[in-house]
């Protein structure tokens, strides 16, 4: 048994394809199917269910991928460790961010990581809090940027900084007017939400609930800049993170942003890694550069009106590499 043939069992318990796991391990499918066979042999039990279309791993074949996963974690974590001894702040970081946060931070924390360590290599992955959160557990990630709260007695949590929400409004709505705005202003509106599984859904929910307000029915959206679009069209108003308000994300002459008078609803962004990586030094240097952003990133003034187009439609991700 060696680690390579742990790799390929745990491409395949992922993919449940023979051709898309030795894609994955970028072997050949023969090679990749005869090391199963042989870890097989090696084992003395049946591993894999081999059909016609489709691949399931048996009950003990689904135990030892498992169990796999946490011997290559610990070897990863071996072989970063051992690069770090030799240089501390080089090496490579597999970061987690979610959808409703990763666009709209990355252009303003990336140049300074860049600065700040200039031979790490940041390996970024936007996905939904929940399959994060899997993959953190799995050791495919090595820390998150997720919003509080986290129940998870496994994961160290380090607080970054509190994002606040504005009202985003058509220019027509009766709320467009005004200055500031209290949550009882929200008593009996209908608020655009994003479908389930965002954490942002579930945030403003929570403030829907402390408002008296409810959700639009009918509709949910399934990105962030689907409910601006919306809001844009006259369809309905919504809450927007502050981040996603800012620079270089351009501001739509169709659409007002309305700041919350006194302690705005918000939410708590924090980094995120299992207690037991062998990176955590590190890992708390890394969040350190998120929690240093400047906090006019986080007022809840309008947004500039002069914000470049060319900028909008997406911001960058430097350093962005798909795992998938």
């Amino acid at each position: 048994m060696n680690i390579r043939d742990l790799r390929y069992l745990v491409a395949l318990a992922e993919h449940r394809h023979f051709g898309r796991a030795a894609e994955a391990s970028h072997v050949s499918q023969p090679t990749l199917s005869t090391q199963i066979r042989k870890l097989e042999d090696e084992l003395g039990v049946p591993l894999v269910e081999r059909a016609p279309r489709r691949v399931m791993l048996t009950p003990i074949g689904a135990d030892i991928a498992e169990r796999a996963r946490v011997i290559l974690d610990q070897v990863d974590q071996l072989r970063e460790a051992a690069r770090r001894a030799c240089d501390p702040e080089a090496g490579t970081v597999k970061l987690g961010l979610f959808p409703t946060l990763g666009p709209y931070l990355l252009p303003h924390v990336v140049p300074l990581l860049r600065r700040r360590f200039p031979k790490l290599e940041l390996l970024l992955v936007e996905e939904k809090t929940e399959v994060i959160l899997s993959r953190l557990r799995e050791g495919r990630l090595d820390a998150g940027v997720l919003a509080l709260p986290l129940h998870d007695d496994q994961l160290h949590i380090e607080p970054l900084f509190e994002e606040p929400f504005v009202l985003a409004v058509p220019e027509q709505h009766p709320l467009a007017s005004r200055q500031r705005l209290s949550l009882q202003d929200l008593a009996s509106e209908s608020l655009l939400l994003l479908e389930d599984g965002h954490c942002l859904r579930d945030q403003a929910l929570d403030v829907c609930q402390l408002a008296g307000a409810g959700e639009k029915t009918g509709f949910r959206a399934t990105s962030l800049e689907t409910l601006r679009q919306m809001v844009a069209a006259n369809v309905g108003i919504t809450l927007l993170p502050s981040l996603a308000v800012k620079p270089p994300v351009p501001h739509s002459d169709a659409m007002r942003l309305v700041p919350f008078s006194g302690r705005a609803p918000s939410r708590q962004i924090a980094m995120v890694w299992r207690r037991s990586s062998a990176m955590s030094g590190f890992l708390r240097k890394l969040a350190a550069v998120f929690a240093e952003l400047p906090q006019d990133l986080f007022s809840t003034g309008p947004a500039p009106t002069d914000a470049p187009a060319a900028d909008a439609a997406a911001p960058p991700h430097p350093g962005r590499r798909a795992t998938d």
